[in-house]
């Protein structure tokens, strides 16, 4: 399997860019690890996958939450799958490597948010940054929170994948 990550960013602010760029220097692996974890879980283990990641302010991810869900507020984290769940289950039944890259989706995070979740909570940023993306990753492969049974099984499998991830540490 191979997987394409394209990180991206709208801060202005230096100090922003700076905490963000610390963080992807730091936890690269790990993001990888989140995305092909998240991948393997849904059983799809072959192919040519790209994903968008993006850190935007409060600003940019209320503007985005109002546009496609028509909620005017700030929120953590957006998702944006490519694919619905028949259509990734199609993608378990690929056993080659294709050349052709597929994308998979776009995960948007506000930093700020994640920020004040992470005093909040008390589960430290890069913590809590980890989180957003696999929650991320997570709709992505079509697991929701709309309903209780739903949220039990995409938190379970959030954990699953934040503990191999923390295991390494």
């Amino acid at each position: 399997m191979k997987i394409d990550i394209d990180y991206y960013t709208d801060f202005e602010s230096k100090e922003n860019l700076e905490k963000y760029d610390k963080f992807l220097k730091e936890y690269k692996g790990k993001i990888d690890k989140i995305v092909r974890l998240a991948l393997e879980n849904r059983k799809i283990l072959f192919g040519n996958f790209y994903i968008g990641i993006g850190v935007v302010s409060k600003e940019s991810i209320q503007t985005t939450n109002k546009e496609y869900r028509n909620i005017d507020k700030v929120t953590d984290v957006l998702s944006f799958p490519m694919y619905d769940i028949q259509e990734l289950e199609e993608l378990k039944h690929n056993n080659e490597e294709d050349s052709q890259q597929m994308p998979i989706g776009d995960i948007v995070i506000c930093l700020e948010k994640v920020e004040e979740q992470a005093a909040e909570y008390e589960t430290g940023f890069e913590r809590e940054m980890l989180y957003m993306i696999t929650h991320g990753m997570c709709h992505l492969m079509g697991y929701d929170h709309e309903e209780l049974e739903d949220k039990a099984i995409m938190r379970e499998t959030e954990e699953k994948i934040l503990k191999k991830i923390e295991g390494e540490e």
